[in-house]
């Protein structure tokens, strides 16, 4: 079964680049195309995609509150943000919005494929250098405020984050720890309890400043 996309950016060209290379892929199909959040919205509930990558800066619905939405309302679908902003703002807002994916503009076409796949997979994919900044700015949280929320979590949780943070989904990890994927669900959401979020790219950037998975892994797997 083909992965479905809706492509949400106000740049014409971007949507033609995008779509063309898409649709080459044997596993995906492109079945909307919105020039701002609004239209993003409307197309989303009707065709309910399996992906929607998003821009960010669009007129009448910026992808930050159109994401939002997505996610508040239909928290299957999931989103990648594809933006040319790397600003810890940005990147921030739109992780703190529910995106399992943030990739840079200047990535390649395979990059973003494979995103694509990671996320329908039920893992998270942040680019190299998205992730550096997610990583800088809970260093920088983190020194402010002395705390350091993952010494709370039990060694079973600890495993499952670890887990998380190495792009893998509730399936491999259930496997790998030889318990059931609703004990894993259980723990996953323990987890985000204990670490005030969530978000699955949250999880990605706490494993990795933890010391539980590295830089180098959250990276290519994620």
């Amino acid at each position: 079964m083909s992965i479905r996309i809706v492509i949400a950016d106000d740049h014409g060209i971007v949507r033609e680049g995008l779509h063309s290379l898409l649709a080459k892929q044997s596993d995906m199909e492109i079945v909307g195309e919105a020039t701002d959040g609004r239209k993003a919205l409307e197309l989303v509930q009707e065709l309910l995609p399996d992906v929607v990558v998003m821009d960010i800066t669009m007129p009448n619905l910026n992808g930050i509150d159109a994401t939002r939405q997505i996610i508040r309302d239909l928290p299957k679908i999931k989103v990648i943000a594809l933006s040319m902003h790397s600003s810890t703002m940005f990147v921030s807002d739109m992780i703190k919005a529910g995106v399992s994916g943030y990739m840079l503009k200047d990535c390649l076409f395979d990059e973003l494929a494979e995103a694509i796949r990671i996320v329908c997979d039920g893992g998270t994919y942040l680019s190299p250098g998205v992730v550096s900044i997610v990583v800088n700015d809970y260093v920088n949280r983190l020194n402010s405020s002395g705390d350091m929320p993952l010494e709370s979590l039990t060694q079973r949780e600890r495993e499952v984050l670890q887990l998380i943070g190495e792009g893998k989904n509730t399936k491999q990890i259930a496997k790998q720890l030889h318990i059931s994927t609703k004990a894993i669900e259980a723990n996953r959401r323990k987890i985000m309890e204990k670490l005030h979020t969530n978000s699955v790219a949250d999880l990605v950037r706490w494993a990795i400043l933890g010391g539980l998975t590295s830089l180098e892994v959250g990276i290519s797997e994620s």
